[in-house]
């Protein structure tokens, strides 16, 4: 597990960018947190890591927002998906290896996730703007340093 705190939204958005510099193409990342944590914050950085222009933004209302970038990105948001009948209305699995996947709010699916998926966990701090993230998983601590 690594462990990083940021102390602003541009540093949430810098952590994504240097987190997006290690990405190989097919990575399936899971951000779990409470609403307002940074989750879509962090996205943007990786986004913008991947050299994505588009504007970037929640997929809230859509379910799955998707970019061209360095690679191809699916952005899911899956707050308000409950069942799996509801996750397969989304065309999730069908977006499986065309890309990398950002997947807001995935307590809602953790127990679909592939075993390769790699864990962020955002928290809010000790401050107002604090967050602290935690990495899991696809040998996260060999690929990644900040």
């Amino acid at each position: 597990m690594l462990k990083i705190i940021s102390n602003s939204f541009e540093q949430t958005k810098k952590i994504g960018r240097e987190f997006a510099q290690k990405l190989l193409g097919t990575e399936i990342i899971a951000l779990f947190g409470d609403l307002g944590v940074g989750k879509t914050a962090f996205s943007k950085g990786i986004c913008l890591g991947l050299d994505i222009k588009n504007n970037i933004c929640s997929p809230t209302f859509s379910i799955v927002n998707e970019y061209n970038g360095r690679h191809k990105v699916y952005h899911f948001d899956m707050y308000r998906v409950k069942t799996l009948d509801d996750l397969y209305s989304t065309g999730f699995f069908d977006y499986i290896g065309a890309g990398i996947f950002i997947i807001e709010w995935s307590e809602n699916i953790e127990k679909i996730l592939p075993q390769n998926v790699i864990k962020i966990v955002i928290e809010y701090g000790n401050c107002k703007n604090q967050r602290i993230f935690r990495f899991e998983g696809a040998n996260i601590n060999e690929n990644f340093s900040y």
